[in-house]
Protein backbone atom coordinates (compact mmCIF):
# COMPACT_ATOMS: atom_id res chain seq x y z
CA UNK A 1 0.00 0.00 0.00
CA UNK A 2 0.97 3.33 -0.55
CA UNK A 3 0.38 6.85 0.72
CA UNK A 4 -0.43 8.24 -3.14
CA UNK A 5 -2.73 5.65 -4.15
CA UNK A 6 -4.34 4.81 -0.80
CA UNK A 7 -4.46 7.62 1.26
CA UNK A 8 -4.19 11.27 1.90
CA UNK A 9 -2.78 13.33 4.83
CA UNK A 10 -3.61 16.89 5.95
CA UNK A 11 -0.77 19.11 6.08
CA UNK A 12 -0.43 20.11 9.49
CA UNK A 13 -0.27 24.20 10.05
CA UNK A 14 3.34 25.42 9.50
CA UNK A 15 4.56 22.72 7.59
CA UNK A 16 6.72 23.66 4.33
CA UNK A 17 5.70 20.90 1.61
CA UNK A 18 8.18 22.14 0.10
CA UNK A 19 10.99 20.61 2.69
CA UNK A 20 9.47 16.87 2.43
CA UNK A 21 10.67 14.09 0.91
CA UNK A 22 9.22 14.37 -2.80
CA UNK A 23 7.47 10.84 -3.08
CA UNK A 24 5.87 12.48 0.74
CA UNK A 25 4.84 15.89 -0.14
CA UNK A 26 2.93 14.43 -3.59
CA UNK A 27 0.97 12.57 -1.10
CA UNK A 28 -0.21 15.39 0.73
CA UNK A 29 -3.15 17.47 0.14
CA UNK A 30 -4.77 20.44 1.68
CA UNK A 31 -8.64 20.74 2.39
CA UNK A 32 -9.27 23.53 -0.04
CA UNK A 33 -7.22 21.76 -3.07
CA UNK A 34 -8.17 19.02 -5.46
CA UNK A 35 -6.08 16.18 -4.95
CA UNK A 36 -4.56 14.97 -7.80
CA UNK A 37 -4.47 12.05 -9.56
CA UNK A 38 -1.95 9.33 -9.85
CA UNK A 39 -3.42 7.28 -12.42
CA UNK A 40 -3.31 8.63 -16.18
CA UNK A 41 -6.47 10.76 -16.93
CA UNK A 42 -8.29 11.75 -20.27
CA UNK A 43 -9.09 15.51 -21.07
CA UNK A 44 -12.84 15.38 -21.15
CA UNK A 45 -12.84 18.28 -23.81
CA UNK A 46 -14.70 20.90 -21.92
CA UNK A 47 -11.71 23.10 -20.08
CA UNK A 48 -14.44 23.91 -16.80
CA UNK A 49 -14.63 20.43 -16.11
CA UNK A 50 -11.13 19.37 -16.58
CA UNK A 51 -10.09 21.99 -13.84
CA UNK A 52 -12.54 20.83 -11.46
CA UNK A 53 -11.70 17.32 -12.01
CA UNK A 54 -8.50 15.52 -10.04
CA UNK A 55 -5.61 15.36 -12.84
CA UNK A 56 -7.11 17.75 -15.44
CA UNK A 57 -9.59 14.42 -16.82
CA UNK A 58 -11.27 11.57 -16.62
CA UNK A 59 -9.98 9.13 -14.48
CA UNK A 60 -8.73 5.72 -15.55
CA UNK A 61 -7.70 3.18 -13.01
CA UNK A 62 -11.33 3.58 -11.08
CA UNK A 63 -14.64 4.00 -11.94
CA UNK A 64 -16.73 7.16 -12.51
CA UNK A 65 -20.60 7.54 -12.09
CA UNK A 66 -22.54 9.25 -14.45
CA UNK A 67 -25.69 10.12 -12.46
CA UNK A 68 -28.88 11.75 -14.61
CA UNK A 69 -32.65 11.31 -14.30
CA UNK A 70 -32.91 9.83 -17.45
CA UNK A 71 -30.91 7.43 -19.43
CA UNK A 72 -29.62 8.04 -22.94
CA UNK A 73 -30.21 11.80 -22.41
CA UNK A 74 -26.95 13.48 -21.78
CA UNK A 75 -24.06 11.42 -21.45
CA UNK A 76 -23.03 11.19 -25.33
CA UNK A 77 -22.58 15.07 -25.30
CA UNK A 78 -20.81 14.50 -21.98
CA UNK A 79 -18.36 11.90 -23.20
CA UNK A 80 -18.71 12.74 -27.02
CA UNK A 81 -15.57 15.39 -27.16
CA UNK A 82 -13.09 12.48 -25.06
CA UNK A 83 -13.65 9.52 -26.67
CA UNK A 84 -12.18 9.58 -30.16
CA UNK A 85 -9.06 10.43 -29.14
CA UNK A 86 -9.00 7.12 -27.01
CA UNK A 87 -9.34 5.09 -29.77
CA UNK A 88 -6.07 6.34 -31.70
CA UNK A 89 -4.65 2.67 -31.08
CA UNK A 90 -6.36 0.72 -33.93
CA UNK A 91 -6.73 -2.28 -31.26
CA UNK A 92 -8.57 0.13 -28.90
CA UNK A 93 -12.41 0.16 -28.91
CA UNK A 94 -15.41 1.33 -26.86
CA UNK A 95 -17.24 -0.93 -25.50
CA UNK A 96 -21.16 -0.13 -24.72
CA UNK A 97 -22.66 -3.01 -21.59
CA UNK A 98 -26.59 -2.58 -22.53
CA UNK A 99 -27.31 0.77 -23.02
CA UNK A 100 -30.93 1.47 -23.25
CA UNK A 101 -31.38 2.46 -26.90
CA UNK A 102 -30.01 0.66 -29.78
CA UNK A 103 -26.64 2.03 -30.91
CA UNK A 104 -26.91 4.22 -33.81
CA UNK A 105 -23.46 3.76 -35.60
CA UNK A 106 -23.76 6.72 -38.32
CA UNK A 107 -24.97 8.86 -35.13
CA UNK A 108 -21.64 8.05 -33.81
CA UNK A 109 -19.29 8.02 -36.51
CA UNK A 110 -20.58 12.11 -36.90
CA UNK A 111 -18.26 12.05 -33.16
CA UNK A 112 -15.67 10.24 -34.65
CA UNK A 113 -15.89 6.93 -33.10
CA UNK A 114 -15.76 4.45 -36.27
CA UNK A 115 -18.40 1.65 -36.21
CA UNK A 116 -15.25 -0.55 -36.55
CA UNK A 117 -14.51 0.19 -33.21
CA UNK A 118 -17.33 -0.09 -31.44
CA UNK A 119 -18.44 -2.95 -29.52
CA UNK A 120 -22.23 -2.84 -28.48
CA UNK A 121 -23.10 -5.56 -25.60
CA UNK A 122 -26.51 -6.51 -25.14
CA UNK A 123 -26.54 -8.27 -21.80
CA UNK A 124 -29.90 -9.19 -20.10
CA UNK A 125 -30.59 -8.62 -16.95
CA UNK A 126 -28.99 -6.67 -13.59
CA UNK A 127 -26.17 -10.22 -12.70
CA UNK A 128 -25.48 -10.07 -16.28
CA UNK A 129 -24.56 -6.70 -17.01
CA UNK A 130 -22.22 -6.95 -14.07
CA UNK A 131 -21.23 -9.58 -14.86
CA UNK A 132 -20.08 -8.15 -18.77
CA UNK A 133 -18.41 -5.59 -16.85
CA UNK A 134 -16.55 -7.08 -14.54
CA UNK A 135 -15.16 -9.46 -17.48
CA UNK A 136 -14.09 -6.52 -19.24
CA UNK A 137 -12.20 -4.90 -16.86
CA UNK A 138 -10.33 -8.03 -15.88
CA UNK A 139 -9.33 -7.93 -19.13
CA UNK A 140 -7.81 -4.46 -18.97
CA UNK A 141 -9.36 -3.03 -22.27
CA UNK A 142 -8.00 -0.60 -24.73
CA UNK A 143 -10.32 2.07 -25.22
CA UNK A 144 -13.53 2.68 -22.54
CA UNK A 145 -16.11 1.32 -21.21
CA UNK A 146 -19.59 2.40 -20.95
CA UNK A 147 -21.83 0.22 -18.61
CA UNK A 148 -25.56 1.40 -17.71
CA UNK A 149 -26.11 -0.29 -14.35
CA UNK A 150 -29.44 1.39 -13.13
CA UNK A 151 -29.56 -1.52 -10.51
CA UNK A 152 -26.49 -1.96 -9.18
CA UNK A 153 -25.72 -2.26 -5.19
CA UNK A 154 -23.01 -0.44 -3.28
CA UNK A 155 -20.95 -3.54 -2.69
CA UNK A 156 -21.40 -4.92 -6.28
CA UNK A 157 -20.12 -1.01 -7.26
CA UNK A 158 -17.18 -1.91 -4.76
CA UNK A 159 -16.29 -4.78 -6.35
CA UNK A 160 -16.18 -3.32 -9.97
CA UNK A 161 -13.95 -0.56 -8.59
CA UNK A 162 -11.62 -3.15 -7.22
CA UNK A 163 -11.67 -4.99 -10.50
CA UNK A 164 -10.78 -1.06 -12.36
CA UNK A 165 -7.57 -0.67 -10.80
CA UNK A 166 -5.46 -1.84 -13.03
CA UNK A 167 -7.19 -0.86 -16.36
CA UNK A 168 -5.87 1.69 -18.25
CA UNK A 169 -9.14 2.66 -19.89
CA UNK A 170 -11.53 4.89 -18.15
CA UNK A 171 -14.87 3.26 -17.33
CA UNK A 172 -18.12 5.30 -17.06
CA UNK A 173 -21.47 3.36 -15.09
CA UNK A 174 -24.27 5.45 -16.26
CA UNK A 175 -26.81 5.21 -13.16
CA UNK A 176 -30.26 6.60 -12.46
CA UNK A 177 -30.15 10.39 -10.22
CA UNK A 178 -31.75 8.10 -7.49
CA UNK A 179 -28.77 6.34 -6.74
CA UNK A 180 -27.02 9.35 -4.99
CA UNK A 181 -28.81 8.15 -2.17
CA UNK A 182 -27.02 5.56 -1.76
CA UNK A 183 -23.21 4.66 -0.49
CA UNK A 184 -20.40 4.52 -3.72
CA UNK A 185 -17.07 3.43 -3.88
CA UNK A 186 -16.57 4.87 -7.45
CA UNK A 187 -14.08 7.86 -6.54
CA UNK A 188 -15.42 10.12 -8.75
CA UNK A 189 -19.98 11.06 -9.00
CA UNK A 190 -20.85 13.63 -11.85
CA UNK A 191 -24.61 14.12 -12.09
CA UNK A 192 -25.40 15.69 -15.21
CA UNK A 193 -29.43 17.28 -16.71
CA UNK A 194 -29.93 19.15 -19.66
CA UNK A 195 -29.59 23.03 -19.38
CA UNK A 196 -30.82 26.12 -21.05
CA UNK A 197 -30.10 26.35 -24.36
CA UNK A 198 -27.34 23.85 -25.45
CA UNK A 199 -25.92 23.24 -22.20
CA UNK A 200 -25.34 20.85 -20.06
CA UNK A 201 -25.53 21.63 -16.10
CA UNK A 202 -23.17 19.03 -14.67
CA UNK A 203 -22.06 18.93 -11.08
CA UNK A 204 -19.54 16.60 -9.22
CA UNK A 205 -20.81 15.41 -6.54
CA UNK A 206 -17.69 13.63 -4.70
CA UNK A 207 -13.78 13.92 -5.88
CA UNK A 208 -10.95 13.05 -4.48
CA UNK A 209 -10.30 16.24 -2.92
CA UNK A 210 -12.22 19.27 -1.57
CA UNK A 211 -15.86 19.18 -2.01
CA UNK A 212 -16.71 21.18 -5.60
CA UNK A 213 -20.36 23.02 -4.81
CA UNK A 214 -20.59 24.86 -7.96
CA UNK A 215 -22.53 23.97 -10.95
CA UNK A 216 -20.94 23.57 -13.80
CA UNK A 217 -22.33 25.24 -17.35
CA UNK A 218 -21.36 23.02 -19.88
CA UNK A 219 -21.14 24.31 -23.95
CA UNK A 220 -22.19 20.43 -24.81
CA UNK A 221 -23.21 21.45 -28.70
CA UNK A 222 -22.47 18.04 -30.78
CA UNK A 223 -19.66 18.62 -33.01
CA UNK A 224 -21.47 17.39 -36.03
CA UNK A 225 -23.97 20.37 -35.64
CA UNK A 226 -21.59 23.15 -34.09
CA UNK A 227 -20.14 24.15 -37.21
CA UNK A 228 -24.08 25.13 -38.64
CA UNK A 229 -25.87 25.94 -35.64
CA UNK A 230 -26.11 30.01 -36.32
CA UNK A 231 -25.22 32.32 -33.15
CA UNK A 232 -29.17 32.79 -32.53
CA UNK A 233 -29.80 29.19 -32.31
CA UNK A 234 -27.16 28.67 -29.86
CA UNK A 235 -29.41 30.59 -27.55
CA UNK A 236 -32.67 28.82 -28.25
CA UNK A 237 -33.62 25.76 -26.24
CA UNK A 238 -31.26 22.07 -27.97
CA UNK A 239 -34.45 21.15 -30.04
CA UNK A 240 -37.13 18.56 -28.19
CA UNK A 241 -33.90 18.69 -25.25
CA UNK A 242 -32.77 15.86 -27.55
CA UNK A 243 -33.90 13.69 -25.02
CA UNK A 244 -33.21 10.54 -26.86
CA UNK A 245 -29.82 11.67 -28.41
CA UNK A 246 -31.11 11.15 -31.68
CA UNK A 247 -29.37 13.28 -33.53
CA UNK A 248 -25.89 12.17 -33.03
CA UNK A 249 -25.52 8.40 -30.67
CA UNK A 250 -28.17 6.61 -28.89
CA UNK A 251 -31.89 6.73 -29.59
CA UNK A 252 -32.63 5.26 -32.69
CA UNK A 253 -35.17 3.47 -31.63
CA UNK A 254 -36.86 2.59 -35.08
CA UNK A 255 -36.14 0.99 -38.24
CA UNK A 256 -31.90 2.20 -37.79
CA UNK A 257 -30.15 -0.49 -36.30
CA UNK A 258 -26.18 -0.40 -35.09
CA UNK A 259 -23.70 -1.25 -37.68
CA UNK A 260 -20.29 -1.76 -35.43
CA UNK A 261 -19.72 -4.81 -33.54
CA UNK A 262 -22.95 -6.17 -32.01
CA UNK A 263 -22.38 -9.20 -29.14
CA UNK A 264 -25.22 -10.67 -27.29
CA UNK A 265 -23.68 -12.84 -24.55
Amino acid sequence: MTYANHARLSLAPGLDRGKLPAHIAHALWCGNEVSTCASRTVPTGYEALDKALPGQGWPTASLCELLQPQAAVSEWRLLGPALPGLLADKAARIYLVAPPQIPHAMGLAQLGLPPEQLVWIDAKGAQERLWVTEQLLKSEPAGAVIAWLPQARPEQIRRLQVHSIHCDAPVFLVRPETAMSEASAAPLRVSLALGTGWDLDVCIRKRRGAVCPEVLHLKAIPGNLNSVITPRMRELQAPGGLQKEVLHALGRSDSHTASGHHLTH
